[in-house]
């Protein structure tokens, strides 16, 4: 699905969506905080863009996230899918 195509597709809310659901698999410590990245490239490379993860290319299995992203994360995943 290639969603800077389609002008019905929000790309920022499934950019929410996706940091938000990083923030479920992240690991290492505050200056080497990781995340898996299972996620589609062109998301990947959007959070690259606004600032949230390094650059995603490459072989490791798991991206760095800037110190921004994982305070965006945390806070979407809270807004996004807590029952509260």
């Amino acid at each position: 699905m290639d969603t800077d195509d389609d002008d019905r597709i929000d790309t920022d809310k499934i950019d929410e969506a996706a940091l938000a659901l990083l923030f479920l698999t992240m690991h290492g410590t505050t200056n080497d905080l990781r995340a898996w990245k299972g996620i589609d490239w062109e998301v990947m490379n959007r959070l690259h863009e606004k600032g949230y993860i390094f650059d995603p290319k490459g072989k490791a299995k798991s991206v760095s996230v800037t110190e921004e992203g994982e305070k965006k994360s945390e806070e979407l995943y809270n807004k996004l899918f807590s029952k509260t």
